[in-house]
């Protein structure tokens, strides 16, 4: 009888052991947790300022990724979705066509789709989107300014000196916070106007 009274003395022992090592254990983990968020909210990612960015097309040659892992986006809330698109025909244009030799894109990365009279929808394939910026410099002199370019971090590889903001002549290139990659100008206008009450 005095083995059983034994065993269940070593069973409290383990289960008491076992205890205090699951509660270290978890308290490592919620501790591990946290550093990781904070680390995690405190990393910063590259990315471009449409505001300051003049197209110079540094942007396609030299990024260490070939292509570049600046895209064009298209902020189709800035888009007057026009049938003379300025980011998509090459200026001395005469017939609006889709042919390639109308088309400002080297790559045919920008789709046309016919809407309703007189309004297209353009949008990006990015897998053929070099970041020449050629259809930026377009939209912005011809349009509105809703074709950008910003750094795709799924692509990016986070350089810690990035050569395309080395050599950015317009100072473009900067470090942002990862919980907010993108900066888009419409968004950037917006918080440099006052508000109305």
């Amino acid at each position: 009888m005095e083995e059983p009274e034994n065993s269940s003395k070593i069973n409290r022992r383990k289960f008491l052991s076992t205890g205090v090592r699951a509660s270290v254990l978890i308290g490592i983990g919620g501790v591990a947790a946290l550093v990781a968020k904070k680390a995690i909210t405190g990393q910063t990612v590259w990315q471009l300022d449409p505001a300051k960015c003049i197209q110079c097309g540094r942007c396609a040659t030299n990024c260490v990724l070939t292509p570049s892992a600046v895209k064009c986006v298209h902020v189709y809330a800035m888009c007057g979705y026009c049938d003379l698109c300025g980011g998509y025909f090459k200026p001395e244009t005469k017939t609006l066509t889709t042919a390639a030799e109308n088309q400002l894109c080297p790559t045919n990365a920008i789709k046309r789709k016919f809407i309703e009279d007189p309004f297209f929808e353009y949008t990006i394939d990015e897998p053929l989107c070099i970041g020449c910026g050629k259809c930026v410099k377009g939209c912005g002199s011809f349009g509105n300014g809703s074709l950008q370019l910003q750094v795709r971090h799924n692509i990016c590889v986070n350089c810690n000196q990035c050569s395309i903001a080395r050599n950015c002549p317009a100072d473009a290139f900067s470090r942002v916070p990862l919980s907010q990659p993108y900066l888009l100008k419409q968004i950037a206008e917006e918080k440099k106007s006052p508000q109305s009450p």
